[in-house]
């Protein structure tokens, strides 16, 4: 009997059983490029628009919490942000982006619709805005334009301009404390309505906001004492009616402000 012969040949046959083992059931490597999709921020700031829950196409973009088991009939308020403010994650392709009234009575109507391309990898900021006409209210998107790499030194603040009968308007940022202590940064340049400016570096600290028209030195909204920290991004968003005297803080109601919300 050639022992040795098989055993050699039983170690090979364990050998390729194993090496077949390890093929069907080892972990696969599927590292690399994850695909992105993009995400979206969604703004109420349709002046005396009804509560409304956000959707791209037929599917549900925002939503609040009940704890009844069924659908919430609470939305997101004038001067409101989808999402506790977050962005919702969706995937790229071509969608109608809308508000629904959230409330019992005719709930589900669409009081505005948008029709859009979200872009692979991309952030956007998707705004009701203007006058609430019988069951209608004007609607924007602008694309979050983020910087590269996130700048630990310094604060990004840009501005959009949501009051459908203003002029163009330029954000003022004036720095309360040194070091820069009353510094005078222009964020971008002027921006028309349905617009945003660019992310502009700011050094982190207190500031009085202001906007102002581009033939005038008088502001027409301000805001005290918005706190910017490096390392974060932040809009400000001028909604409201133009027309209604402005308060220098930003409560859920029909009137006109400057909004301050945290991108990232």
């Amino acid at each position: 009997m050639n022992r040795p012969g098989s055993l050699a040949a039983l170690l090979c046959a364990v050998v390729l059983s194993s090496c077949d083992w390890y093929e069907k059931n080892t972990v696969q490597d599927i590292s690399g490029p994850v695909p992105a999709g993009a995400q979206i921020k969604f703004f109420n700031f349709g002046v005396g628009t009804p509560a409304v829950n956000f959707y791209a196409g037929s599917r549900k973009m925002t939503a609040v919490l009940s704890a009844t088991g069924l659908e919430s009939t609470v939305g997101v308020a004038y001067g409101g942000v989808g999402a506790g403010g977050f962005y919702t994650a969706i995937g790229a392709g071509q969608y109608t982006l809308s508000g629904r009234i959230a409330g019992a009575t005719d709930h589900d109507t669409a009081i505005s619709n948008l029709p859009t391309t979200l872009e692979e990898g991309k952030s956007y900021s998707f705004y009701q805005s203007g006058i609430y006409a019988p069951k209608t209210v004007d609607a924007f998107i602008v694309e979050d334009a983020f910087v590269p790499q996130i700048d630990y030194s310094v604060a990004h603040v840009r501005f959009v301009h949501a009051i459908f009968n203003a002029n163009s308007l330029t954000l003022y940022a004036t720095k309360t404390a040194p070091p820069d202590s009353g510094v005078v940064f222009v964020v971008g340049g002027p921006v028309a309505y349905k617009g945003a400016g660019a992310f502009m570096a700011l050094p982190g600290g207190v500031y009085n906001l202001a906007v102002r028209y581009t033939d005038s030195t008088s502001n027409k909204i301000t805001r005290p004492g918005v706190s910017f920290v490096a390392g974060r991004v932040y809009t400000i968003g001028a909604r409201g009616n133009i027309t209604v005297a402005p308060t220098t803080t930003c409560p859920a109601t029909s009137t006109t402000c400057l909004d301050n919300t945290a991108n990232r």
